[in-house]
């Protein structure tokens, strides 16, 4: 049976990757499902650099501004609700791109994983979230983590307690370390035509881009953002607030560090999450694209062009 082609269009924070989505959907006649983990959340639009309308340029997006903050989004849900809207966008005639930085979404979508009922919840998982209410339950849940799975436990930031929790749900639910799982999941044979691509900027670039997107989000009312979430009743141990931006605010807004002390924090802890990604990244069966200083988006495009020229040609293009 003929595969439907896929595309993907990931990479680091602050690479360009929205943009590129956008200019490859208006020239491929496509729309756009985003892998962030984040963009989900209503009401969290500057901390996780949520793409404007403006910058949709008219182009459908999905999967952005699904859920409040203090409800449910998973890797299952994820690839649930993308897998329904795939079919969707090919039955209006179009070509559907997923674009995020979210690697574990976006590998579990292209490679056609499947989640058991006990996977997306229940009472293991309210009993780990309850234990990281607090800073030392949180700790205390990452040295677990790595006692059960080492592997897994180096892929994962020490604060996604979001991941930790899942990683240890896991291990205890199926007697494997996730990081097991997720080795046999690459063996598998991508149910798509799939074109993935990664979009990144050489390092000092790249965390030149973070460190100023963090100055913006300040400028553009990042801490007023996150004081009117406080006032809608998010509190910090929710998934959501663990999120790049609004711990780090949440922080300063408790008196726990000064605005200066949290901007450098937040500048640092961004430029270790795209480290992180990349190294998953690398990982991944995908063509590298990297984004030099001095070229446009335009200069993205034709890689991606010349890439496919080389492979099976698009409709479209």
């Amino acid at each position: 049976m003929k595969k439907e082609t896929l595309f993907i269009i990931a990479g680091p924070t602050a690479a360009g990757k929205s943009a590129l989505a956008v200019e490859l959907a208006q020239q491929i006649g496509g729309e756009v499902i985003s892998g962030d983990s984040m963009q989900v959340y209503r009401g969290m639009d500057i901390g996780t650099a949520k793409i404007t309308t403006e910058e949709m340029q008219g182009v459908p997006h999905h999967l952005i501004d699904c859920v409040n903050p203090w409800e449910e989004w998973n890797v299952a849900r994820f690839t649930e609700e993308a897998s329904r809207i795939i079919p969707e966008i090919r039955a209006r005639g179009h070509v559907p791109i997923v674009a995020g930085g979210t690697g574990f979404y976006l590998h579990a979508l292209a490679y056609g994983a499947e989640f058991s009922p006990e996977e997306t919840g229940g009472e293991l998982r309210k009993k780990l979230e309850e234990r990281s209410a607090t800073e030392a339950g949180r700790e205390e849940l990452y040295e677990e983590l790595s006692r059960v799975d080492p592997a897994g436990a180096r892929q994962i930031h020490p604060h996604n307690i979001k991941r930790v929790i899942r990683a240890l749900e896991y291990f205890y639910q199926n007697g494997e370390p996730i990081s097991t799982h997720n080795e046999r999941l690459r063996q598998k044979e991508s149910p798509y035509a799939l074109h993935y691509y990664v979009l990144t900027r050489p390092r000092e670039e790249l965390y030149r881009r973070i460190d100023q997107r963090v100055e913006e989000m300040l400028e553009s009312g990042l801490v007023q953002e996150v004081e009117e979430l406080l006032k809608r009743g998010c509190r910090r141990d929710m998934v959501s607030m663990q999120g790049l931006g609004y711990k780090e605010i949440i922080a300063y807004l408790a008196g726990e560090m000064d605005l200066a002390e949290a901007t450098r924090v937040l500048q640092r802890d961004t430029r270790h999450f795209a480290k992180r990604q990349l190294t998953w990244f690398r990982r991944e069966e995908a063509q590298w694209i990297v984004w030099q200083e001095g070229e446009s988006l335009a200069d993205q495009l034709e890689k991606i062009r010349n890439s496919l020229l080389k492979n099976t040609p698009v409709k479209h293009f």
